[in-house]
């Protein structure tokens, strides 16, 4: 799940993430959290729009192999990107 808002300069997108402790112990969650950035961080470069994105992961973040996550991610990504056009 993701959230997001446009912003109004030119600086490039930022995502965030949210791990609350329904997700785990802290080792858990701040596992998830560094998947999720390894995720994000080899998709940054192709999104260049003003945009916050903040992302609420599921516990199979965990499990998940790492090429599927990505792609995952990407697409999110791009589907705010889209949604950003509309």
């Amino acid at each position: 799940m993701a959230f997001y808002r446009k912003r109004n300069d030119a600086a490039g997108i930022r995502v965030g993430f949210t791990v609350g402790k329904p997700l785990g112990g802290a080792v858990e969650r701040n596992r998830i959290r560094r998947r999720m950035r390894a995720a994000v961080q080899r998709h940054l470069a192709e999104f260049a729009a003003p945009v916050d994105v903040v992302m609420h992961p599921r516990k199979a973040v965990l499990t998940m192999e790492f090429a599927r996550l990505q792609a995952e991610v990407k697409q999110i990504l791009t589907e705010i990107l889209k949604g950003r056009s509309k």
